[in-house]
């Protein structure tokens, strides 16, 4: 199969920290050449389904959920997941739908929704990867402890620009053979080769802007 170029980590407007409309996303993904995107808006699906409507053969639905752990990001998602609920409770309701399920940013301390050690160690067997390559982590050693944790549990790799602009869409991608589900994507992933830089430490200011934007809407209102 011919390789594809694919973005796995990715936000809207539908997520609170990104001002991005799904159209432009996609418009972003032309120029840059992006074949398929995976859209993991947080804990909601409804970004990804209105850009699936624009661009069905681009678009994969999925969705960054926050467990009561740490964040999950979940491909071939086809129905929502709510946050909040036990990592076991999350993982079991992605199963049933067969999505594929990796570990995002998860030694990330920045983020509300790292992990600790002990609580990954438990689940590492239930998820299918890790992301072992974040564009927006602070600190290289975050993404240097997730791939020495994917290496040392026999853990596929999954690369994200986790972008919030359209700026930053294609920071961290993979090449790799097409997929159409979640058990062409674990195959696929085999033969995958990274496409990776970081983003700059500024971009985290246009998150800041989104979340204070939407708020000061919501007093307006």
């Amino acid at each position: 199969m011919k390789p594809v170029r694919v973005e796995f980590h990715c936000h809207t407007r539908y997520s609170k920290d990104s001002l991005v409309e799904p159209q432009t996303l996609l418009q972003a993904c032309h120029k840059k050449r992006i074949d398929r995107i995976v859209i993991t808006d947080h804990n909601t699906i409804e970004g990804a389904q209105r850009a699936k409507e624009i661009d069905p053969e681009r678009v994969i639905i999925g969705e960054e959920v926050m467990t009561q752990s740490g964040e999950l990001l979940a491909v071939f998602v086809q129905e929502l997941i709510p946050p909040g609920l036990t990592v076991e409770e999350t993982i079991r309701r992605l199963r049933d739908q067969n999505a594929f399920i990796c570990v995002s940013h998860p030694f990330d301390q920045m983020r509300n929704g790292h992990w600790d050690l002990a609580s990954l160690e438990e689940i590492a067997a239930l998820v299918d990867a890790i992301e072992t390559f974040n564009a927006r982590c602070m600190w290289p050693d975050a993404n240097k402890r997730a791939r020495e944790f994917a290496a040392k549990h026999g853990k596929l790799q999954l690369v994200g620009s986790d972008a919030h602009t359209a700026f930053e869409l294609g920071k961290a991608t993979l090449r790799l053979p097409d997929f159409q589900d979640a058990a062409g994507l674990r195959e696929s992933l085999e033969h995958a080769q990274p496409e990776v830089s970081a983003s700059p430490l500024w971009i985290h200011v246009t998150s800041r802007y989104a979340l204070w934007r939407k708020k000061l809407a919501k007093l307006i209102k």
